[in-house]
């Protein structure tokens, strides 16, 4: 059993980005007992509740902001601003080259553990990619590992309502960073409570996190990326500080930022036309292949969180096919093409080539429920 500090206050908007207690469900200590239920999606044509009212028509709370986080993340911001003038005026090649190198890992730590691995299961890992994972997850610092999978479930299971995190319909820039900079709406704590997280909590490597997550942060995602290129190449402090810690890390929050905001309002809709995330190749250049947000939302538990996982623009996938190939990922998940055909006939826009053809797959070959096991958040076990 692990200890974790209850937060002073249920309402504060998450500061865990920085290593600090965010703000907590009071749901910790009971997922801890909770045995591992299918988490199911939203139905295909279930209505969406109205950003305007709740279900019961009353009027929303009203808009709270926390000015502690809005001044957090303006620091930030300038301070980022200022690492990159130093990336053209003060920083050595091999400081640039480490911040890079760093930005992709923490990637990978974001897209292929938290998202992939924990978030949906979409494939399983054996404990020294786990490792691998939570460092480099760590190192983006975007919560730690039971809460960004946590949110990221409700993200799913509640998209684009009042339940969502960061509910695309309420604008860009609320999807984008406005959410962690005001009070949570009171139904993404009500619904949050209502998934189940045992799956997660059984894994030691992210109870040690969870546990540490302070002192791992301030380790690796800002001490140990401005040493390196001080003590090894002799770069000044203060630039390896703003280039390699600070403006790298505000640099991958705005890229996986993106995701929230820009694939969940611009780009086409190939696999179901009737749900707000979008086919946007921009975001899946930046993420490494998580841009393709149509397909994801469709099929969540698709290894690739794409249908074709093209390497160039799916990099990630890449990753995980190469630890596959050494045998520390196994068990990859995808989805069979007829699935993705009678999807793309049935509620697609018809941008996809398959939409162009004539299915040899007809839409009675697979039942309503067969095709929805491939909607759910995290696969179910057999």
């Amino acid at each position: 059993m692990w200890h974790t500090p209850d937060p002073s206050s249920a309402d504060l908007v998450s500061l865990s980005i920085l290593g600090v207690l965010a703000e907590e469900d009071d749901d910790f200590k009971q997922q801890q007992s909770i045995a591992r239920r299918k988490v199911v999606a939203r139905p295909r044509n279930a209505p969406l509740a109205s950003t305007q009212e709740d279900p019961t028509g009353n009027k929303q709370p009203p808009l709270q902001i926390v000015w502690r986080n809005v001044l957090v993340f303006i620091y930030l911001h300038a301070a980022a601003i200022y690492g990159f003038y130093l990336c053209f005026t003060a920083a050595k090649l091999a400081t640039l080259a480490w911040a890079f190198s760093l930005f992709i890992y923490g990637g990978f730590g974001i897209t292929g553990g938290a998202h992939r691995l924990w978030a949906h299961r979409c494939y399983k890992a054996k404990w020294p990619l786990r490792v691998y994972a939570a460092i480099g997850q760590t190192m983006a610092v975007q919560n730690d590992i039971y809460e960004w999978s946590r949110d990221h479930r409700v993200h799913h299971k509640f998209s684009e309502t009042d339940a969502d995190p960061h509910n695309a319909r309420r604008g860009f820039f609320f999807a984008h960073v406005g959410w962690l900079l005001c009070k949570k709406h009171p139904e993404v704590i009500r619904r949050g409570k209502t998934i189940d997280m045992s799956d997660v909590l059984q894994d030691p490597i992210v109870a040690f996190q969870r546990k540490y997550y302070i002192p791992l942060v301030l380790l690796l995602a800002f001490a140990m990326p401005a040493f390196v290129p001080w003590y090894f190449w002799g770069e000044s402090f203060k630039t390896a500080f703003f280039v390699a810690s600070i403006f790298r890390y505000v640099f991958t929050l705005n890229v996986t930022w993106l995701v929230n905001s820009a694939a969940h309002l611009w780009g086409n809709h190939p696999y179901d036309k009737g749900i707000n995330p979008a086919e946007n190749r921009m975001v899946a250049f930046l993420t490494s292949g998580e841009g393709w947000h149509n397909y994801h939302h469709v099929f969540p538990w698709d290894y690739k969180s794409a249908e074709l996982g093209n390497y160039s623009m799916n990099a990630t996938k890449a990753v995980i096919d190469f630890f596959a190939w050494i045998g520390w990922a196994y068990d990859l998940k995808t989805v069979p093409e007829r699935i993705i055909r009678n999807r793309v006939h049935r509620t697609g826009d018809g941008s996809h080539p398959f939409a162009l053809e004539d299915s040899e797959y007809t839409l009675d070959d697979m039942t309503a429920a067969n095709e929805d096991s491939y909607g759910e958040i995290i696969p179910e076990e057999h």
